[in-house]
């Protein structure tokens, strides 16, 4: 019997895709990292002239560090929080599939309405603290010390149901022999979910984490719709601090510096991830592999 092996042609038009809305965008921002540029006018080439100012310039190292504690945190709330929502959901129970289609509908909804809506909601002077007397005295997008643990409140709000979907799926795929097996040594529900569900989950766990941390690298709408970097500079994070210095600014040139800078953050962090965890050693995990 012979194998029919696939033409290298199929693959033509994803590299082209690759090429034209991901390799060439991201050689036009390296290029644009090494100019002066208003974003109207011919880019004049200045070398590394922006990556030094980068290296001295407080407000990215201050954005910077901001960004660390808002990837830490994010993925604490997210993944605890979506992982038992997923491993929950992944029950067969008919209720549990009504709940879990109630708790997916964040996923419906544009990052601007949820962003809008928590900012109505948060309003102290229509909102939730004007309803309830125990939050009048909380300034949750007026107080510096709360604003960046709201804005990852509403983050984590926003995407626990997707990270929750990859669990419930990595769940489902888990033999049910390993349950019977534990069920049969006297493990109780604790200790199944604990020895059984949380080891056949751990590459999902992996791919969770990389996703969250990427995506706090990128996330700068909710940000800017819920409190604009405020109060003061509170919530801005290095995506914002990018956003305002290129379309604000009109500094396009040294906003792009600051996007490779984030690149280069984002694929370092996926790796070591990666090489941390032994990603790449995955085995099958399917039952008699």
């Amino acid at each position: 019997m012979t194998t029919v092996r696939p033409s290298p042609a199929y693959a033509l038009p994803a590299f082209a895709f690759f090429g034209i809305f991901a390799a060439l965008p991201m050689v036009l921002v390296v290029y644009l990292s090494l100019t002066a540029w208003d974003g109207l006018g011919t880019p004049a080439f200045l070398g590394l002239e922006n990556w030094s100012r980068l290296l001295t310039d407080a407000a990215a190292r201050e954005s910077l560090g901001r960004t660390a504690v808002f990837i830490v945190l994010t993925w604490a709330v997210q993944t605890p929080v979506a992982l038992l929502m997923g491993a929950w959901s992944a029950g067969r129970q008919r209720n549990r599939a009504i709940l879990s289609a109630l708790f997916f509908i964040p996923l419906l909804l544009s990052t601007a309405a949820i962003a809008l809506l928590w900012q109505v909601l948060l309003d102290p002077n229509f909102g939730l603290p004007q309803s309830v007397t125990a939050l009048q005295s909380i300034g949750f997008l007026g107080d510096p010390e709360i604003a960046l643990y709201t804005v990852v409140f509403v983050v984590s709000w926003q995407y626990i149901p997707f990270h929750a979907l990859l669990y419930q799926g990595a769940a489902r795929n888990i033999p049910v022999v390993l349950y019977d097996a534990a069920l049969i040594d006297g493990a109780s529900r604790w200790g199944r979910f604990w020895f059984v569900t949380l080891p056949q989950l751990r590459y999902t766990v992996v791919t969770s984490s990389i996703l969250m941390m990427v995506g706090s690298l990128t996330t700068f709408d909710t940000v800017l719709i819920l409190t604009n970097g405020g109060p003061g500079t509170a919530t801005r994070i290095a995506p914002l601090y990018m956003y305002d210095t290129g379309f604000a600014g009109f500094q396009m040139g040294y906003a792009s510096t600051i996007a490779v800078l984030l690149l280069v953050l984002g694929t370092a962090l996926s790796l070591i991830t990666m090489k941390v965890t032994r990603f790449r050693s995955m085995q099958s995990q399917q039952e008699g592999q």
